[in-house]
């Protein structure tokens, strides 16, 4: 349980303002039909963020279990200096007017699947699997995060999205990344 909660609080935190979220928000203008954006994100973050789970679970078996806690110590560390460093939307509109073609659902889980590629959210999903070596709770907990933040962004667009104290979320997303990092060097002097 530890680990599914772990991972939605994190992911959620770490998507808020994510260029994933803003997409999110460009797909829902766009198109205007919530369900299958919805829908899309959802099946997409689950095939994406189990194969980073997967990654996660085959690095666990690579190196040594001191090796991995150093690992995944500086890895949620970067993490949370990558947490404090704004995301922007890179013209997604051309990607999405390139594949609008393959209709609503299609392009939904198309363009999220590759935004999410090398994402703070996936990276995340990979330390927190090698983390808590646990698959299906990991893949489950930074599943629900990202529905967490994206679906309320496709349903409500960026009325409320611009409300929300962004900054704030980072910050606190930074820090518990530097918690999970430090608690880890901890553990590892402690044992």
């Amino acid at each position: 349980m530890e680990a599914f909660l772990i991972s939605t609080g994190l992911v959620a935190l770490a998507e808020m303002g994510d260029k994933t979220q803003l997409l999110a928000l460009l797909l829902a203008a766009k198109f205007r039909k919530p369900v299958p954006i919805i829908f899309a994100i959802l099946f997409s973050t689950i095939v994406n963020h189990a194969l980073a789970a997967l990654v996660g679970q085959w690095l666990t078996g690579l190196v040594s279990p001191d090796v991995m806690q150093w690992i995944l110590a500086i890895s949620f560390i970067a993490m949370g200096v990558w947490m404090l460093i704004p995301d922007k939307l890179d013209d997604e509109s051309e990607s999405v007017n390139r594949w609008q073609k393959y209709g609503v659902f299609a392009t939904t889980f198309i363009l999220f699947f590759l935004a999410e590629m090398g994402d703070k959210t996936q990276i995340a999903t990979v330390a927190l699997s090698a983390r808590f070596d646990s698959l299906i709770p990991v893949v489950m907990g930074t599943t629900a995060g990202m529905m967490i933040a994206n679906a309320p962004a496709v349903i409500i667009g960026d009325k409320m999205a611009n409300r929300l104290p962004i900054s704030l979320i980072h910050k606190i997303a930074a820090a518990i990344f530097f918690i999970l990092g430090l608690a880890i060097i901890v553990e590892s002097y402690i044992h």
